[in-house]
């Protein structure tokens, strides 16, 4: 799969990207925000590093707090939690969670763009373009 699916059946959600720093943790908070209670939502990386600056600050104009949000590694999430995986991955490889789950990839450049040279006010849009999409996707299941 690679762009739509139900949540019909589905309790908990993954979100998977390499540093779980910045597509990923948006992609929590905005998924409890937009899905509501019912849903256990995660997010997870292969290289889990922390919750970028910039993804806190794009969400926190929309009003969504991800302070609390920590940056986790894909190996420490419980299988039978997650029905739904969601890898937001576009340059980098993805990391892979082994169970036999529904699987999406929305493929999301980082918006980071560590390898650019940006004004803060570029990055920043980059966060939001990022923040938007994932909203969107996540609206449209």
């Amino acid at each position: 799969m690679t762009d739509n699916a139900s949540l019909e059946g589905v309790r908990g959600v993954l979100f998977l990207c390499v540093a779980n720093s910045a597509r990923s943790q948006m992609a929590e908070g905005l998924a409890r925000q937009i899905l509501g209670p019912g849903y256990q939502i995660l997010s997870a990386g292969s290289s889990p590093t922390r919750v970028n600056p910039w993804a806190i600050q794009a969400m926190a104009e929309i009003d969504i707090d991800i302070t609390g949000q920590a940056s986790s590694h894909v190996e420490d999430v419980i299988a039978d939690e997650v029905d739904l995986v969601i890898t937001l991955c576009a340059e980098e490889v993805c990391p892979v969670f082994l169970d036999k789950t529904t699987r999406l990839h929305w493929p999301l450049q980082d918006p980071d763009r560590k390898n650019e040279t940006l004004t803060d006010a570029q990055r920043l849009e980059h966060f939001r373009t990022a923040r938007d999409e994932i909203a969107r996707r996540i609206r449209a299941l």
